[in-house]
């Protein structure tokens, strides 16, 4: 209180000397003024003295009642850290290794391929020497880990591969026994036996992936039934066999199809040749098939072996009483040397009658397009296909007509051939 005060009586000090600087010179009237604020400020004071001396009477204002603070404690000792430990440095790979390899593509056997029990297959993997040294004679591909699917231990690479150069590596596997998905690994190795692959370090190994489904049994082979098919292209119905030499578009069926990388297929396959239009389509519409839960839609789809140039969209679209055309599955090909295997699963149309749709589509012109499906059909689990009955012959009378024939004359027909060869010629050397 005693410090309020003080500050009360200098501000008051201060507005007396700025009331003094004011006044006017020789003014007679000043001195009073003067000792009036002296006056005014007397009683302010006095009453400030008084408020001070009521304030310490007991009672005369509320006593405030502060918080009684916790008792003291001492803060918990620290455990120090400990010493900071020198992370080792991050390894960076060098600018090169002297045996390394990138990963191309897959030449043969997608990832994800299908096949039945025990199926024998070749994989193929093209790859690229990225490393500093020649892979000569003395170069293996070897298995690494995962399933070897009965392959040898090591495979010899068919040539020498100099830096910046590719080639295709082989081994022959065979399918596991059981369902499942399966995957193994396989590495490269030198002269000497170091192991080397892919990766930053040279050390990632590549892979063959595959699923494995129970024995299936074909249930419709749209290549053997290609002609109960309505063929259509933008030009309208073409009717089977299609017109080979002109420019609507045609279907045909090819026994032992050659395939992009030169082999052949072991059966029936079509080449479907869309309209010769630039964006030019060919669909073949097939009969109503009802399809069960299990079944699933296979083929290997390409162009014809030679056929530079082609670049096609393959297709499988359906069909429910007449509404709108959906598509199942599509796939952009382009004739680079291989091939590609399709396992559609059907299920999700189980019990439904679906009428199946091949559908290829130009990719631009059309003018060198020769897609080919090898082994197009529909299979199905082979426990859930149900034997065909053994058909019982019934005797019937046939009536004897004893009228003469009636004459007929001949109408001749024309001979067509179902099988014809595309003449391509080629503008390079498939390989690596």
């Amino acid at each position: 209180m005693r410090s309020f005060i003080k500050l009360i009586m200098l501000g008051s000090a201060l507005s007396l000397l700025l009331a003094a600087c004011n006044l006017p010179a020789n003014n007679p009237g000043a001195a009073a003024t003067i000792q009036a604020v002296y006056t005014l400020q007397s009683g302010t004071v006095a009453a400030l003295q008084t408020q001070a001396v009521n304030a310490s009477t007991p009672g005369a204002l509320a006593t405030i009642a502060f918080p009684t603070l916790p008792p003291f404690t001492a803060a918990p000792s620290l455990t120090p850290l400990p010493a900071a430990t020198q992370l080792p440095p991050v390894q960076k790979p060098p600018t090169s290794y002297c045996d390394w390899a990138a990963y191309i593509k897959d030449v043969s056997v997608p990832d994800g391929s299908t096949f039945s029990p025990g199926a024998k297959f070749t994989k193929t993997w093209r790859l690229e020497n990225i490393g500093t040294c020649s892979w000569t004679g003395s170069y293996r591909l070897v298995f690494s880990n995962g399933n070897n699917m009965e392959g040898a231990a090591a495979v010899a690479i068919p040539s020498p591969v100099n830096p910046g150069q590719k080639v295709d590596v082989s081994v022959d596997l065979t399918a596991p026994t059981s369902d499942g998905n399966y995957r193994g690994y396989w590495l490269l190795r030198n002269g000497a036996g170091v192991l080397f692959g892919l990766g930053g370090y040279a050390k990632d190994p590549f892979y063959v992936d595959i699923k494995v489904v129970a024995n299936m049994t074909t249930v419709f082979d749209m290549a053997n039934e290609y002609c109960s098919a309505d063929w259509r292209s933008g030009a309208g119905d073409l009717g089977c066999p299609g017109n080979t030499s002109g420019k609507k578009g045609y279907a045909i069926k090819l026994d032992n199809p050659q395939l992009e990388n030169g082999q052949n297929y072991s059966g029936p396959g079509l080449l479907t040749v869309p309209e010769n239009v630039n964006n030019g389509m060919l669909q073949g519409y097939y009969q109503p098939f009802t399809v069960q839960k299990g079944d699933r839609f296979r083929a290997i789809i390409n162009c014809a072996y030679l056929a530079n140039g082609c670049n096609t969209i393959f297709r499988l679209d359906y069909q429910i009483n007449g509404g709108a055309v959906k598509t199942i599955w599509q796939f952009a090909e382009a004739y680079e040397g291989n091939y590609y295997t399709v396992d559609t699963d059907l299920s999700a149309l189980a019990g439904q009658k679906v009428v199946f749709i091949l559908t290829v589509l130009a990719n631009g012109s059309a003018e060198l397009d020769r897609p080919v499906w090898a082994g197009p059909r529909i299979v199905r689990p082979a426990n859930l296909v149900t034997p065909s009955a053994t058909p019982t012959v019934t005797v019937t009378a046939t009536a004897t007509n004893t009228a003469p024939p009636p004459t007929s004359t001949a109408t001749p027909t024309a001979t067509v051939t179902n099988t014809v060869t595309p003449t391509v010629t080629p503008t390079g050397t498939t390989g690596p």
